[in-house]
């Protein structure tokens, strides 16, 4: 054994020692000490029972900002980046849960579709399928579409973005070294602090607005803490459909705009903009397809959620000047089919790239 691998064991063990003395006795871990923690578990220089032993510990205790913050420095110094290119608009950076959806009907990729097509960047992430849900991810969902993102590497996602304005960061392609750790969820058999920090991390770098799905209010504000310190200065935070960042149209959608580290409550009610349903049940990747494309035609039963959804982030990306409009914006979009056509234009895209 190294000494290198042997002086990592031993500082790792100061960290779980901070975190996992019990009720009375454990404390945070400082922004460094968390930032080596993570990177000493991604590159396995701490031990299996070591790593299993901190994911639990600090689930229980629950990470405080500081601890994010610090993690997040980690995915920012070891993982993929992207930048925008001159002249193109900020985009929308998305975290949402990487073990994806179960429940629900997602929204979200067809809303990436008519964002763009109205001139929107959108940068995604996710991985394969993962503990503890398995649900259906970004991957699949656009698969079901044609649309084929995985196997690229990240220079052609750059590539993608800079002509098209779209990238979809796909984890076992570009930030292998993250999936060290998803056998843990299997065998925890509970989400780790590192899918919190899922929801808070962009490959992204440079200036953007960072949409965050949250659950509990104490995970929201814990949010808002951690991203001033990382130095994220705008952030929508939204409690969406199963965590992620799919607004819903079958009750208020309780958001909040945080500029320079001031939180402001959005609350806001679909039924007063003619967008009110129940929410779609997820069913099968058949009826999800067939239901998709339809609503790229401004049809079907996921139409309103996606006029919804585009128009409520056309708003917030600062591309109309209220919500009405820029429900109307969307629809105008779907209506002249420019949403399809931008996915028949994005489904080109890999195998050009691939050929380069």
């Amino acid at each position: 054994m190294t000494s290198t691998v042997c002086n990592g064991r031993e500082r790792f063990k100061q960290h779980l020692r901070k975190i996992g003395s019990g009720e009375h006795t454990s404390k945070g871990l400082s922004r460094e000490e968390a930032a080596d923690a993570l990177a000493l578990m991604l590159r396995e220089e701490a031990t299996p029972a070591q790593i299993g032993a901190f994911l639990i510990a600090h689930r229980i205790r629950r990470p405080e900002p500081q601890e994010l913050t610090g993690m997040l420095d980690t995915y920012r110094s070891l993982g993929p980046v992207v930048h925008s290119p001159p002249a193109q608009r900020r985009p929308l950076c998305f975290g949402m849960p990487f073990d994806g959806r179960t429940r629900t009907a997602p929204i979200y990729p067809l809303t990436s579709l008519a964002l763009v097509a109205c001139g929107q960047p959108v940068v995604l992430q996710g991985g394969d399928r993962m503990p503890i849900k398995y649900g259906i991810t970004a991957l699949d969902l656009f698969r079901l579409l044609d649309l084929n993102l995985g196997g690229l590497p990240l220079s052609a996602v750059q590539e993608g973005f800079n002509t098209h304005g779209f990238a979809l960061i796909h984890q076992p392609d570009h930030f292998a070294i993250a999936e060290t750790l998803i056998d843990y969820r299997e065998q925890l058999g509970k989400r780790p602090p590192v899918a919190s920090l899922e929801l808070l991390w962009t490959a992204h770098q440079g200036d953007h607005l960072l949409v965050s799905g949250f659950v509990h209010p104490p995970t929201e504000s814990r949010a808002w803490e951690a991203l001033r310190l990382a130095g994220e200065t705008d952030l929508l935070t939204v409690k969406g459909l199963e965590g992620g960042t799919d607004l819903p149209i079958g009750r208020a959608c309780i958001t909040a705009r945080v500029r320079d580290g001031r939180a402001e409550r959005l609350i806001l009610h679909p039924r007063d903009h003619g967008c009110h349903n129940a929410d779609l049940e997820w069913s099968s990747e058949s009826t999800w397809k067939r239901q998709a494309i339809e609503a790229l035609r401004n049809r079907g039963p996921l139409s309103e959620a996606l006029r919804w959804n585009a128009g409520a982030y056309l708003w917030n990306a600062g591309l109309s000047d209220n919500l009405d409009s820029g429900i109307a914006m969307a629809t105008t979009a779907l209506e002249q089919g420019r949403a399809l056509d931008q996915l028949d234009q994005l489904r080109s895209l890999p195998s050009a790239l691939c050929i380069r």
